[in-house]
């Protein structure tokens, strides 16, 4: 009787914790496809709003998903051959350098922005375009595409494997692409599906580098939240939400599938 009762009193708190964080995001939602948010699903639906956010701000809507993809095409190429040199190497070395890699995760993105401005905001052309941007994002994603990797790693045994491969005649390249890193997919996976979600929901680090010609989605979100009436706001809110969820869904299906393995 007592177990019942403390599992009730868990799944109550439970129901309530989850309606906290989910009721706002569904109001919000529902304000975008409403024809008046203040008279409610009696004014009628409509997804006119949707329509009006994609006149306005389709450019940055594509231009965070650019800036995503580029940003897991270099934590790719730089951060999984990182983490298998950080792995292989160990020692006191490796782990410095992993720390420094990792450092961005204590730092606010403000911080992170200003260095880089106060760094290479005198190159003009640089500092206008998208690559700035994208610096920043790299800087900020890598240290979570380094650890999924290298947690893999952890889990499987990485120099047999490599050794294995080298007793056959295969290079350090092949043994690297077709050994090492066939084996730490489900990392890689991971570490990519973190890394695009992070990368279009930064907000902090964006505002700071952004121009009125380089807006990301969420710096488009609060632009539209500060001179656009509630229904616009919120349809550009169900827009970030049908492009983000999907991702996150994937996260906890991959990672519900790849623990039993």
């Amino acid at each position: 009787m007592r177990n019942r009762i403390i599992f009730a009193g868990q799944f109550l708190f439970t129901v309530l914790v989850a309606a906290f964080l989910v009721v706002p995001a569904c109001l919000s939602i529902t304000a975008g496809v409403t024809v008046n948010y203040f008279r409610g699903i009696q004014s009628g639906m409509t997804l006119q709003w949707v329509v009006q956010v994609w006149e306005l701000y389709a450019g940055t809507i594509l231009s965070s998903l650019l800036i995503a993809f580029g940003t897991l095409a270099v934590t790719l190429v730089a951060g999984v051959p990182a983490a298998y040199a950080l792995y292989v190497r160990g020692g006191r070395t490796a782990r410095l350098v992993e720390e420094i890699i990792t450092l961005p995760l204590a730092i606010p993105g403000l911080a992170i922005a200003l260095a880089l401005l106060l760094t290479y905001g005198g190159f003009g052309s640089f500092r206008r375009s998208w690559m700035f941007i994208l610096v920043g994002h790299v800087i900020f994603t890598m240290p979570f595409m380094v650890r999924s990797v290298m947690a893999v790693f952890a889990t499987i045994d990485v120099k047999s494997l490599d050794e294995g491969a080298a007793s056959l005649g295969a290079s350090p390249w092949r043994r690297f692409v077709d050994v090492i890193v066939p084996n730490a997919a489900s990392g890689i996976l991971a570490g990519s599906l973190m890394v695009v979600t992070l990368s279009l929901g930064e907000f902090n680090l964006t505002w700071m580098l952004h121009t009125p010609l380089t807006k990301t989605l969420p710096i488009g979100l609060a632009d539209s939240y500060a001179s656009m009436r509630l229904e616009v706001a919120s349809a550009y809110t169900l827009i970030f939400f049908v492009m983000i969820i999907p991702l996150l869904v994937a996260m906890q299906w991959y990672g519900e599938r790849g623990n039993p393995r």
